[in-house]
């Protein structure tokens, strides 16, 4: 199998070390990935300027650019063959509920999805960062499924995985992403300068870890996968704001 890696953390995070050290064993790795942590970056495109690729001593190929665009540069043009399966990760802290919307490792894995090609989001759901061993060893179990079960059609999996070591990992379980609280208020403090700067604040409180949710998953010790979907369209809705408008 010949697989393209990526990230949000940056090319050197230990995440996406151990990515392509547990796929390497199961074929072809070509990592491409941000110069620098790009973490929030959600599904951003750089269309104001030329994007640049280097290469790293250790093989890793990384771009002055978003997550998104690492994928897209990949698939469409930088490398010479067209990849089997898409990971990527494995990102330090976990992206479940609302935060999938704004996650670069979320939105990496996304852009191969839309390119037509099987992508798997990985992310660490704790920020310790002790045991990214573990979600490799989950990952092995993926690529093995995939490599007895082939995906008939493209999927887009985004998977959390508890940092625990992996003889206290449960089941992995396939599940819905929860809900958040809105948002806590921004932080304000002063520069130097005494200018008023802000800094977004925390996430809010965890509404819906209901039984099924990726938030509840994980509480349980149990490794999370949801298959996530691209169309936006609330259906619900189309009869409704149709009526509003032609009344």
């Amino acid at each position: 199998m010949k697989f393209l890696l990526s990230n949000d953390d940056g090319y050197f995070a230990p995440g996406l070390a151990m990515l392509a050290q547990t796929l390497q064993r199961y074929g072809e790795v070509a990592v491409v990935a941000p110069e620098r942590d790009r973490s929030g970056a959600s599904n951003s495109l750089t269309l104001d300027r030329p994007l640049t690729v280097r290469k790293a001593a250790n093989g890793f190929h990384y771009v002055n650019g978003t997550p998104t665009d690492c994928v897209h540069l990949a698939v469409t043009g930088f490398l010479d063959f067209k990849p089997d399966m898409i990971f990527t990760g494995i990102n330090h802290g976990p992206n479940m509920g609302d935060d999938t919307l704004y996650s670069g490792t979320v939105a990496a894995a996304t852009e191969g999805f839309m390119l037509g090609i099987p992508s798997i989001a990985v992310s660490m759901a704790g920020h310790s960062g002790k045991h990214f061993v573990s979600a490799g060893k989950v990952v092995e179990q993926l690529v093995e499924r995939c490599q007895a079960d082939p995906f008939q059609q493209p999927v887009l999996l985004n998977v959390n995985v508890p940092d625990l070591p992996p003889e206290e990992l449960g089941s992995i379980q396939v599940t819905r992403l929860g809900r958040r609280h809105a948002a806590q208020p921004v932080i304000k403090s002063q520069n130097p300068r005494g200018e008023t700067i802000y800094w977004v604040g925390p996430v809010g409180a965890v509404q819906d870890a209901g039984a099924g949710t990726d938030f509840g998953c994980v509480a349980s010790k149990q490794v999370s996968v949801t298959p996530l979907m691209l169309d936006l369209t609330a259906y619900g809705q189309l009869d409704r704001i149709s009526t509003w408008l032609h009344r």
